[in-house]
């Protein structure tokens, strides 16, 4: 005869057992099946079965090299100058493409360059655009990370009181967070607008006309600072709850006492409530990173990863190569780099965050 202890252990096994299928089908399955595509040349849709190709996929996603080109000599030894006056170097085309004395270049481009005494030093990649695509995550990560938590601490600690009509605020500030992201960013697209955004007009109106339109997703420079800011303003209203469970978690006789011993708000502040927020600071740090890295409905909504590529992101570049191109296993090759850049920013986070003894 079972005891209540078994049978609890089948029930619980029970309740859980159509959620551990659906992890087991649709995330654990997937992932698996992903990091044996990238080991292939599988198409969506091909008639030739998939080979194995070993390392391929990540060589060409990842293929990485550094070149110094000296200008071009006379027969005297003398510099030669281009048209305008400049140090002449050899075509970089001409030893990218097929050529024997540097193998290892063959098929690369140039990624970016820098000048080197009168030669010029360039880093060349296999490809050029996921390359980019790895900076603009990184950067957005690195810049809406501090950003947004930030911002959303602050938010918690002003709605953090108790004052008449201080739930308005706090449905107000969390609307945007239930709003799909794929209507925020519509919206986004409207304000942004060159011709009759929101944006342009109200700034052209408090200049007096002073400061031209700008094309705000359609100019390089300016289109991931844009998205950078509608992503804040987005979810940083999410981040406001969890900082503001946080504060409600710091006993009020903490600052009673800091009150009798005459501490001031910024005193108050570094040592009760930061240090009472500790936990909380690792499990936003560690949420906006991994939701920042995961940049993909702006993107795809606003921009299409342009203009020129400047607001490429890792999970776009996977999924305009896995269903766009149809190329499966480029895309499985990306996603599995993604998942190994967000393991190693995570034990980053946890080892920087860990409790010291």
């Amino acid at each position: 005869m079972a005891s209540k202890f078994t049978q609890s252990n089948r029930t619980g096994w029970l309740m859980a057992g159509p959620a551990i299928a659906l992890i087991l089908a649709f995330v654990i399955a997937p992932f698996f099946l992903a990091v044996g595509f990238s080991f292939t040349n599988q198409r969506l849709v091909s008639p030739h079965p998939a080979e194995f190709t070993g390392l391929s996929n990540y060589r060409q996603l990842l293929g990485l090299g550094v070149l110094h080109l000296d200008p071009l000599t006379d027969a005297a030894g003398a510099v030669v100058l281009d048209d305008q006056g400049q140090p002449k170097l050899p075509e970089l085309r001409k030893i990218t493409r097929k050529n024997p004395d540097y193998p290892q270049f063959d098929g690369m481009r140039e990624w970016f360059s820098w000048s080197s005494g009168e030669g010029r030093t360039y880093v060349l990649a296999r490809d050029v655009v996921f390359m980019t695509a790895i900076v603009n995550t990184f950067i957005f990560v690195l810049v809406v990370a501090p950003l947004q938590g930030g911002l959303a601490l602050g938010l918690a600690l002003l709605i953090n009181q108790r004052l008449r009509g201080i739930n308005v605020f706090r449905a107000i500030y969390f609307m945007p967070v239930v709003v799909s992201i794929v209507v925020v960013s519509l919206l986004w697209s409207f304000i942004y607008n060159q011709n009759d955004g929101i944006l342009n007009n109200i700034l052209s109106a408090i200049s007096f006309g002073a400061i031209p339109r700008i094309d705000w997703l359609g100019n390089p420079s300016t289109a991931m600072g844009a998205i950078i800011f509608m992503s804040v303003w987005q979810a940083v209203g999410f981040h406001m709850v969890i900082w503001l469970s946080g504060l409600q978690t710091i006993s009020p006789t903490l600052y009673e006492a800091g009150a009798i011993e005459g501490a001031s708000k910024w005193q108050t502040f570094r040592y009760i409530t930061w240090p009472g927020l500790r936990n909380t600071a690792v499990l936003v740090l560690v949420v906006i990173t991994m939701q920042a890295f995961g940049l993909f409905s702006q993107i795809d909504v606003m921009t299409k990863g342009g203009p020129l590529d400047s607001t490429q992101t890792i999970v776009f570049q996977a999924i305009q190569r896995g269903y766009g191109k149809q190329d499966i296993s480029a895309g499985s090759a990306i996603s599995v780099i993604l998942f190994v850049i967000v393991l190693s920013v995570s034990l980053i986070q946890r080892y920087l965050t860990r409790e010291k003894v």
